[in-house]
């Protein structure tokens, strides 16, 4: 079954020029993909049609196959949990305990439930500890990892990140790509909105290049990532594996692989590595 399906949707805001011109793609139930392009793509004005809260102007979006201009936020975001970029926007609780609490009270969950999900929550994002504090105290990356328990706490079918990685050092982006990977053995479908064209080349296997309000690119992420005629059109640069393996390409022609893992490529790399005296 198709998680999400677009079709032919175009949307502007009052009094504005159209920012989704003609959007139509699909998303299968367990895919990831990525979404990339530069400020004012409308990738944020996509995914927001995603749970209702924007509804087409025109074309349709399907959740599930339910039409979402048909169906309320409320419904739809029992379905799909985004986390917007600035997590500000997402927090009202005194504490860090209610905020993640708040939607299983929401949805109705025994208290018992919610007491176990929030502290299996809270571990998994490491913000046990944290509990009593206000979220309005913590650090910009702990506001990001909130946000995503407030969704992973009721585990929607679908879960989109709106720029994640952004204020997370390397060993917080490792944690999110080893939750990526949890969510994707427990058949989420998980999409993400990332300027971060290094930990997208390494976690996501589809990507969609957007640029003024329409789809440049929809395909492999090994395979776009190495075409710099859509990455330039859409003011994106290269992974920086993808840079490297293009310059050594360019040196020493086709070198039998594309990898956009660090792995990948020094076993490309040494391929290219000739035995000195025959050893």
């Amino acid at each position: 079954m198709e998680a999400l399906k677009v079709e032919d949707l175009w949307f502007r805001y009052e009094g504005g020029e159209w920012v989704l011109k003609g959007i139509s793609m699909k998303v299968s139930m367990g895919e990831d993909l990525a979404i990339v392009g530069a400020n004012g793509a409308g990738k944020t004005t996509l995914i927001k049609h995603f749970n209702g809260l924007l509804k087409p102007m025109k074309g349709r979006v399907l959740v599930l196959g339910k039409d979402t201009r048909k169906h309320s936020v409320a419904e739809l975001s029992k379905i799909v949990g985004i986390v917007f970029q600035n997590p500000l926007h997402m927090f009202f609780s005194n504490t860090v305990w209610e905020e993640i609490a708040f939607s299983l009270r929401n949805f109705n969950f025994p208290e018992e439930v919610i007491e176990k999900r929030v502290r299996k929550t809270l571990s998994i994002l490491g913000l046990e500890g944290m509990e009593d504090r206000s979220p309005f105290t913590l650090s910009g990356g702990e506001m990001r990892r909130l946000a995503l328990a407030c969704v992973l706490v009721y585990d929607p079918d679908i879960i989109i990140m709106d720029e994640p990685t952004v204020g997370q050092d390397p060993l917080q982006k490792e944690i999110l790509a080893e939750i990526i990977k949890m969510l994707k053995l427990q058949g989420k479908t998980i999409i993400v909105i990332s300027h971060d064209v290094d930990f997208i080349s390494e976690n996501f296997s589809r990507i969609v290049v957007m640029s003024k309000g329409q789809i440049l690119a929809d395909g492999k992420t090994d395979e776009i990532m190495y075409d710099t005629k859509i990455l330039r059109e859409a003011n994106l640069v290269e992974p920086i594996i993808a840079k490297i393996m293009i310059e050594i390409e360019r040196r020493f022609g086709r070198v039998g692989g594309r990898p956009l893992r660090t792995f990948d490529a020094i076993r490309v790399i040494r391929s290219l590595v000739r035995p000195v005296g025959g050893e």
